[in-house]
């Protein structure tokens, strides 16, 4: 079983391009239906069956799972059976059987265009650690994307001329995103006061554009605390950087952006996860409309 857990994760990072994150997920997730196989007294492997499969997704919610979980898992399990087909483990693939729930895909409150600014707006810039954070808040309202996106940028990445940054999304697919004028004003002051300080002789050279506060690349947690803080700071609801990505999405269809266009921003390999935003944009068009019209 081990060995069949090991090859597929081998598969998953260097022939499918996933992230360590993901991958770690995908194995974890495969060894929890093996194990179900094996207590259910079928083969680890090869007796993966239909029967197993839903037998292995019925325990999980009944454990508690959300529809997410569910549909995540049984996705894990029909790639892990496509994969193990394809390698001669399994004589048939069970997994297109496999049924699963969609995946609610609610999105938080929305910050206005105001609280947005409020936010990036507040943060202290008379510090090295202060331009830095400020160039985080911006760039992730100005350009919309990953933390782990953003956290990933080296310098090399940046096109300061074209104020454009090249971005490693997942599958390692890179795009390039634009960002706007006060987010090159803020890394103008990050890369002229703060990075200098912020590095450490000591150690090696380090291409990361954002550095933390020990002169390494800065993480995706301490990039998490950062905005937590500042939305502290700004009297805002709890925020993540995810809802800085969900606010740049929204705020560019509110603005009259192509859904198109914002797909290829953001990074989306579906269109249908973009739409999700225009539900936001519909909402507000809504209550608009209620607020204005005389025969609403």
């Amino acid at each position: 079983m081990r060995d069949a857990v090991d090859d597929f994760a081998r598969h998953l990072a260097s022939e499918r391009g996933r992230s360590v994150h993901t991958v770690r997920a995908y194995t974890a997730d495969t060894v929890s239906l093996l194990a179900h196989a094996a207590a259910a007294g079928q083969d680890a492997v090869a007796g993966l069956d239909i029967r197993v499969l839903r037998g292995w997704l019925a325990g999980v919610r009944e454990g508690g799972a959300a529809r997410a979980s569910l549909a995540r898992r049984a996705a894990v399990a029909r790639v892990f059976c496509a994969w193990a087909h394809r390698t001669g483990l399994l004589d048939v693939d069970p997994g297109q059987l496999l049924a699963s729930p969609k995946a609610h895909r609610d999105l938080p409150a929305v910050l206005r265009a105001e609280q947005a600014t409020a936010l990036v707006e507040g943060a202290d810039d008379t510090t090295p650690a202060g331009l830095r954070d400020r160039l985080v808040l911006e760039l992730l309202y100005a350009t919309g994307i990953r933390v782990s996106e953003l956290c990933g940028l080296d310098l090399d990445d940046i096109d300061r001329e074209r104020r454009v940054l090249r971005v490693l999304g997942k599958g390692a697919k890179e795009r390039a995103v634009p960002y706007g004028v006060p987010a090159e004003l803020a890394l103008n002051a990050y890369l002229g006061r703060s990075r200098a300080a912020l590095y450490r002789t000591e150690k090696p050279e380090n291409r990361a554009l954002l550095l933390g506060d020990r002169g390494g690349r800065l993480g995706v947690s301490s990039a998490r605390r950062i905005v937590e803080r500042a939305a502290g700071d700004a009297e805002l609801p709890h925020l993540s950087p995810h809802g800085l990505r969900h606010a740049a999405a929204t705020h560019l269809l509110d603005g009259g952006a192509d859904l198109r266009s914002v797909q290829e921003l953001l990074g989306h390999a579906s269109l249908a996860t973009t739409q999700i935003y225009t539900h936001v944009s519909v909402d507000r068009l809504r209550q608009a409309y209620n607020q204005a019209h005389p025969r609403a």
